[in-house]
């Protein structure tokens, strides 16, 4: 058994054994057709444990993608469209460029937290948009009940690129040497505590750059490490699939699939999608607990202190960049936002003063909250 991952254990030729599997329609029943290795499903399935089970096979142990078709009645997607749009136009017009994960900033146009945006701008489209049975019905089967969607609001405009192939939350918004931290059997719980999802919001057909995928690269344990090595990026480059949508049409993955937005080669069409990252209920911990104030008051302890900060960091300050708030606090210059720890670490190293500390802290803590500034 593997305990840790190295960069030496990375084999392209073990992915490729991995990933050249094909996907055989009589082990999808519910499944209207099989396209490029990805069973495609109507968007009207009943929420049973049958289908259910079906759904998580694909995800785990199957090629780790699906579709629904017509999942999104167009004229309730043309409703979250026309909020979305204001939203982005509002952004613009104050001046705004939204970061982005895998992208360049600005070259694209981002909605973060565009969940409860959409829920404060119009409640009842709200409503109407994710009052969805195919949403819970995968949601339900992948992460059981009680999971919380989040959404962001991507928009590939004519000429954006294409993202770098990659996975996705939590070990996927690390660098290697970050992901390389941690055991192996958090590689393989990350992907089972969140489920990813694009719902298209104008019709996508290839050459608007909808979502490349690479079947069954979700099961290589090492992914987490692999897809930052140039090797798997080539193959990922020459393997993918690229499915077109319609408006209203959803695909949804496993976040350990290799995947990344395609680059929009059409003359005219802004390519909308609304990105949803839903969450495992028990991502979180039982208590609550005020790490700013902890934070502030250890500072001044840890200046001099002669035992091991690092332990007393761990065991007191925010060690990871989420959740928080991505207009305030945005991941420009890398992958994730910088951490509480991170900006502890930071002042101890260059010896700021107690007070300057204290207001670097509780600016960072206000950029993370929705709450106004």
């Amino acid at each position: 058994m593997t305990t840790w991952f190295t960069a030496a254990d990375c084999r392209i030729e073990d992915f490729r054994a991995v990933c050249e599997h094909k996907t055989l329609p009589t082990d999808y029943p519910h499944a209207a057709d099989v396209v490029d290795n990805v069973p495609i499903y109507p968007g009207t399935l009943a929420n049973t444990r049958e289908i259910q089970a079906e759904l998580v096979w694909a995800l785990s142990d199957g090629p780790g993608v699906v579709v629904f078709t017509g999942a999104f009645p167009p004229a309730v997607v043309d409703r979250a469209t026309a909020v979305f749009t204001d939203l982005i136009a509002e952004q613009k017009a104050a001046g705004v460029a939204a970061g982005d994960h895998f992208a360049k900033p600005g070259a694209n146009d981002r909605v973060w937290g565009a969940l409860d945006k959409f829920a404060l701008r119009d409640p009842a489209a709200f409503a109407a948009y994710y009052d969805n049975d195919a949403l819970a019905l995968i949601c339900q089967a992948w992460l059981g009940h009680g999971y919380q969607v989040t959404s962001q609001v991507n928009v590939v405009n004519p000429g954006g690129v294409a993202q770098v192939a990659h996975r996705d939350y939590h070990l996927g918004f690390m660098s290697q040497e970050q992901a390389l931290r941690y055991p192996a059997h958090i590689h393989a719980l990350s992907p089972a505590l969140t489920l990813q999802g694009a719902v298209a919001h104008v019709d996508m057909p290839v050459a608007t750059g909808p979502t490349l995928y690479l079947p069954y690269s979700q099961r290589y344990p090492a992914g987490y490490i692999a897809f930052h090595q140039p090797e798997f990026t080539a193959y990922f480059d020459e393997h993918h699939v690229q499915l077109p949508l319609a408006k209203g049409d959803a695909a949804f993955f496993n976040p350990a699939l290799f995947h990344g937005a395609g680059t929009n080669r059409s003359a005219d069409v802004r390519r909308m999608a609304n990105l949803l990252q839903v969450s495992s209920a028990f991502g979180r911990a039982m208590e609550t607990v005020d790490r700013v104030a902890m934070a502030a008051a250890l500072y001044p302890v840890l200046r001099g202190f002669a035992g091991s900060v690092e332990n007393v960091i761990a065991a007191s300050a925010e060690g990871y960049a989420f959740p928080t708030n991505l207009d305030r606090d945005q991941p420009i210059g890398g992958l994730a936002p910088q951490t509480q720890a991170e900006l502890m670490r930071r002042a101890l190293a260059e010896n700021w003063a107690a007070a300057r500390f204290e207001q670097e802290l509780y600016a960072h803590h206000r950029r993370r909250s929705t709450a106004p500034s």
